[in-house]
């Protein structure tokens, strides 16, 4: 997946494990950009009496990195209360919650915005902000798409906010894809080790189907971001390109109060959690060193680029699919570097390797979501993003409905290095790998306008028929 569990120790600890990240320009407010930052993977809309919430004692921030250095610039950083207002109940709500102030919603969560410069300077944006509740049912949330866009919320200057529960937007076959590197639609070509189990191609399962996860959003003007404070419209202009990333962070040291079921935390913050490109620690970055790499910041990447000029996918594939990938088999022989991977991942594609494109960043090599913001929204989006001729998507950025998996599968199976190295000609499979699935797989559809992903699924409803 694109990050839900993709190291072991913060695997153990969902609060604080960030699942996807996405930069995109906003299509119904195109001088803003829309960042998104998501949490607590695969919940179980059905998951009472205790229904999924933000920690208290977790920092969550999501950064810009705006002169190409790998370290955050601007960042937003969202701080949670917790309150009960029937602590003698053990139900999350007593009744239908039509409004966030519902005195039948029991245990819900109010939130602290605050913008942090460069420098230091703090500005606090919002406080004691809304979080909706989770979507329980048609009894007790019985309109959840008015009652969530209560908590969108105002905070100044054009900006807009929202930190709550959604439908999970990310699509993959996760199923199939971490058994062995299997892909459904090119399962019959498999090695299969001898066994033959699969004869015959069959369709991608979306394995995120129907799950929710919990979303920080923030829409803000991209004047605001970006190093100068005003906007670009020339999409050669190296100011116009932002980095993206989040992270969570931990005091240091914790303290189980005994006798009373009850912690306490200390310290200074300890970061814990990173996420900047799709399945860059997930898939690239090898097991030994995920929790390590979630604990830096992105301007140290450079000791993780070796994982991106060699992956270890890209040497698998030519054996995991035999006699599909001679060419990328042969280039991986040769040793070369995949300076394809490293522009994309690590430093931005710089001017003049897609014409008329770049969100290069300079030479620091850090995992970043990179997005040229003078790159306007396109009246009709490609999935594929970049690879699929439209600008505007991933990996320019990423867009909530763009197909990452394939993407970035296509990508490491030798479909991007014509662009830096000519004399290479990609496999056939190379611009047909994919795991079968589209947009079309998740089942409560995008929003049009801010925050983007669907209405959560309730769990009345879960698991479907």
């Amino acid at each position: 997946m694109s990050s839900h569990r993709e190291a072991p120790e913060i695997s153990k600890d969902p609060v604080a494990d960030s699942t996807d990240v996405y930069a995109f320009v906003s299509p119904d407010a195109p001088d803003t950009v829309t960042l998104i930052a998501n949490y607590i993977p695969l919940q179980n809309p059905a998951g009472g009496p205790n229904f999924y919430e933000f920690g208290d004692d977790v920092l969550y921030e999501i950064h810009i990195d705006n002169d190409g250095d790998g370290r955050a610039d601007v960042s937003y950083q969202f701080r949670f209360t917790t309150r009960m207002r029937t602590p003698g109940s053990f139900l999350y709500n007593t009744g239908p919650i039509r409004t966030l102030d519902s005195r039948n919603w029991n245990r819900y969560q109010t939130y602290r915005l605050t913008r942090v410069d460069y420098d230091g300077r703090r500005t606090e944006l919002g406080r004691d902000l809304t979080s909706p509740p989770c979507n329980i049912g048609p009894l007790s949330t019985p309109d959840y798409p008015a009652l969530a866009r209560q908590a969108v919320h105002p905070v100044g200057r054009g900006r807009k906010v929202f930190a709550g529960q959604r439908a999970e937007g990310f699509y993959v076959d996760l199923g199939a894809i971490f058994d062995l590197g299997d892909l459904r639609p090119f399962q019959n070509l498999h090695n299969q080790y001898g066994m033959s189990v699969f004869t015959q191609p069959a369709p991608g399962v979306n394995t995120t189907k129907e799950l929710n996860v919990h979303t920080l959003a923030l829409q803000v003007p991209i004047s605001e971001l970006t190093r100068d404070g005003r906007r670009s419209r020339d999409a050669m202009d190296p100011r116009a390109t932002i980095g993206v990333w989040t992270t969570a962070s931990r005091r240091q040291a914790r303290i189980i109060q005994d006798g009373r079921g009850e912690d306490s935390e200390h310290g200074p913050f300890v970061q814990v959690s990173r996420l900047g490109n799709p399945l860059f620690n997930e898939v690239l970055v090898p097991l030994g060193e995920k929790d390590h790499w979630n604990a830096l910041p992105p301007s140290d990447d450079k000791r993780f680029a070796t994982y991106v000029a060699h992956p270890e996918l890209a040497a698998l594939l030519p054996g995991l699919y035999p006699g599909v990938f001679p060419h990328l088999d042969a280039y991986n022989r040769s040793g070369k570097s995949r300076a394809d991977l490293l522009a994309i991942l690590l430093t931005g594609i710089p001017k003049g390797v897609v014409p008329g494109f770049q969100n290069n960043t300079g030479t620091t090599q850090a995992d970043m979501l990179r997005l040229n913001t003078a790159i306007p929204p396109t009246g009709s989006p490609n999935i594929l993003g970049l690879i699929g001729g439209d600008p505007a998507g991933f990996p320019n950025g990423r867009r909530v409905f763009d197909d990452v998996v394939t993407v970035e599968l296509r990508a490491i199976a030798g479909a991007t290095l014509p662009l830096v190295d000519p004399t290479f000609t990609p496999d056939a499979a190379a611009n047909a790998v994919t795991d079968g699935l589209t947009p079309a797989d998740v089942t409560n559809p995008y929003l049009t306008t801010f925050p983007y992903l669907g209405v959560p699924y309730d769990g009345y409803h879960y698991p479907p028929n």
